[in-house]
């Protein structure tokens, strides 16, 4: 395995080094009139390479303009970044045109584009066809947030205050994601997220009753919104932790897990932003010496489970 870029393992300022992506098009509308014609708009992601965290940010279009705009936003709120990387625009499978013309736009030198990162002293690069150390702008949470997004939100039409209500809680959501356990103590269940990066601190979303089971016709406008929010957060959050388990056939051998390991448990329908963790504190080794069964301990007391139920931190083990 080669070794990972300077830029995901060296202590840096959050956001320093980023990856930048791209989802969409969407369509919104100023006002909620059959007769109003929808707008454009697209999603610039934006992933910090060495902390994993998310900034979401609305694109009006994609020229040299509304990119700039996007960037001087970002930047305004989270600080100057130094290097940006982005795919290759042969990558972008399955989008659209623009985002493709925005890309090679930029791979000829547009002047207004290159001015400004000249100005800021910005390093913009391209990285190479499919490389897998190049994670950051393939992290899986990224990938599936994209698809989710898309497929939930662009069945509605949604005014440009919805949107940006939606795209924010979602930003806050993929920012909650574990990473790391705090420390190695049994009795510890604090673990490491994006949101300590940016804020020194968890960020815990507003309990709200689970909706995503009831009819829209039953919900007024703000409730579909939050509807859409958790079916986002059901799909993707079973999706993320099921992309971090590594499956192995049973002709290799592997490590199995020990005592103080900290694990994401996978469970349906819990709270937005809200994981279930909890440390293993019993293992229960089968005749084979594999262990498929633990005792876990969490906030709410000490059960047993199934280790396949189970996936231990941190992520990149």
């Amino acid at each position: 395995m080669g070794d990972l870029p300077v830029d995901r393992v060296n202590p840096n300022f959050v956001f320093n080094s980023v990856g930048i992506d791209f989802a969409g098009p969407f369509y919104i509308k100023t006002k909620l009139r059959k007769r109003d014609p929808p707008t454009t708009i697209y999603v610039c992601i934006i992933i910090c390479l060495f902390t994993k965290a998310i900034h979401l940010e609305l694109v009006s279009d994609l020229s040299s303009e509304a990119l700039i705009a996007a960037l001087k936003r970002f930047m305004a709120r989270r600080g100057k970044c130094r290097k940006i990387l982005s795919d290759n625009a042969t990558n972008f499978v399955g989008t659209k045109n623009e985002i493709n013309r925005l890309f090679k736009l930029m791979e000829q030198q547009d002047a207004l584009f290159q001015n400004f990162l000249s100005e800021e002293e910005i390093t913009w690069s391209h990285i190479p066809p499919r490389p897998p150390h190049h994670g950051g702008l393939r992290e899986v949470g990224v990938k599936s947030f994209k698809f989710y997004f898309k497929r939930v939100v662009s069945n509605t039409c949604l005014t440009y205050e919805e949107f940006l209500s939606i795209l924010i809680e979602i930003e806050g959501l993929l920012n909650s994601r574990p990473l790391t356990p705090l420390s190695s103590e049994v009795e510890d269940l604090e673990i490491l997220t994006p949101d300590n990066f940016l804020y020194g601190r968890p960020i815990t979303a507003i309990p709200e009753p689970l909706i995503t089971e009831l009819n829209d016709n039953r919900l007024n406008r703000w409730q579909l919104l939050t509807k859409k929010v958790q079916t986002i957060w059901k799909h993707w959050s079973k999706n993320y932790l099921n992309n971090l388990q590594q499956r192995h056939k049973w002709m290799f051998k592997k490590d199995n897990v020990k005592i103080g390991d900290m694990a994401l448990i996978k469970e349906d329908n819990f709270p937005v932003s809200n994981w279930p963790l909890g440390r293993i504190v019993k293992l229960y080794p089968g005749k084979d010496n594999i262990i498929r069964v633990v005792d876990i301990r969490t906030k709410t007391g000490i059960f047993k489970t199934s280790v396949s139920r189970l996936c231990v931190l941190p992520i990149e083990r």
